[in-house]
């Protein structure tokens, strides 16, 4: 994938507040965002919520913001395409983490119903993309959910909820707002994503200043998906994972993409400054390692994509242990086994 147009410029739940979805007939904004400086009972605090709500206004403020979304459509259409493999249509969904709709413009109205989009900064929800499902704008932590259990058909995220500092309790509010036999389809940055521009910069910092810092924000291994799923209550799980490879001129082209994406990190331990020398030294490590034939710098994302459904008894369950009739030892001799007349037919 190469960068499109522009490729040479230079990157406890609190559930006192409830959004009734009843209630929403038109589109509007709605806040359930924490209030800025208060103080959570949050077991975890790996990332600034409120810096992280900064970077992302600042980029949807951008005069040319489509100009930084061909990685974040991407993966919104691939999220769409696994919506579309359900065969049933989905009354009330929410997109949480939206961002400017990159999942709701790959939809039609005749699989949702009505769309709630939910996200931490107010730019990218006044500056969301056309789509032709009614839509509700919800401005709201990920992290606290302001709706009632048992509300949503369907819940889709996309490139969001690895800037959560609680994923688990994240799973547990997606768990909690969706009716029985309701889905979650979502997509988060592996643990690969950017391990040329992170090798990179790792490898420069200790050349030129005698240690590292971390400059790419912590992501969840793949491993842990399914478990950190289980345990928030979903079943019939699906996790699969995938890499976009996209070329750029150089790292500083690189980091200006991930600024204009909303991407920059926002770790409470990073580094806030790295010296000139660092960076030249470090972008020279990056071309001298990965740089492809023609020229270009190589940076590849990895993306986790998961499915897990709520339990519902209308579901199809794993019979009990013991049951079976037939042995794994036994299914070489299964033509034994079988009935004469089901031989013949």
């Amino acid at each position: 994938m190469v960068r499109p147009a522009g490729l040479w410029r230079l990157c406890w739940r609190p559930w006192a507040a409830r959004v009734s979805a009843e209630h929403a007939g038109r589109r509007e904004v709605t806040s359930g965002v924490s209030p800025r400086g208060s103080t959570s009972l949050r077991p975890l605090n790996i990332f600034d919520r409120d810096l992280k709500r900064k970077q992302k206004n600042w980029a949807a403020r951008q005069p040319e913001p489509t100009k930084f979304d061909y990685l974040k459509e991407e993966v919104g259409s691939r999220i769409a395409d696994r919506v579309y493999d359900i065969p049933r249509a989905f009354p009330l969904a929410l997109d949480l983490g939206c961002g400017r709709g990159y999942i709701a413009q790959y939809l039609n109205k005749e699989t949702i119903g009505k769309f709630f989009q939910v996200d931490i900064a107010e730019n990218a929800l006044k500056n969301s993309l056309e789509t032709e499902i009614p839509t509700v704008s919800v401005l709201a932590d990920e992290e606290f959910l302001p709706f009632r259990e048992n509300t949503f058909d369907l819940v889709v995220s996309s490139l969001s909820l690895h800037w959560v500092n609680d994923l688990p309790r994240a799973l547990e509010q997606i768990h909690y707002i969706l009716k029985p036999d309701g889905v979650f389809i979502g997509a988060m940055f592996g643990g690969d994503t950017l391990y040329e521009l992170r090798c990179s910069l790792q490898l420069a910092e200790t050349e030129r200043e005698g240690g590292f810092s971390p400059h790419i924000s912590p992501f969840t291994a793949v491993n842990d998906l399914g478990h950190l799923l289980g345990r928030a209550g979903f079943n019939t799980l699906t996790v699969d994972t995938d890499e976009i490879q996209v070329n750029y001129p150089g790292m500083f082209e690189l980091m200006e993409d991930l600024q204009g994406m909303g991407e920059s990190n926002c770790s409470w331990n990073r580094k806030a400054l790295l010296h000139r020398d660092t960076m030249l030294a470090a972008a020279a490590v990056y071309r001298e390692m990965y740089r492809n034939e023609d020229g270009s710098v190589p940076a590849t994302y990895q993306i986790y994509y998961m499915i897990g459904w709520k339990y519902h008894e209308s579901q199809a369950r794993p019979a009990e242990r013991g049951s079976a009739t037939v042995s794994f030892g036994e299914l070489g001799k299964i033509n034994n086994l079988m009935p004469q007349e089901k031989k013949s037919q």
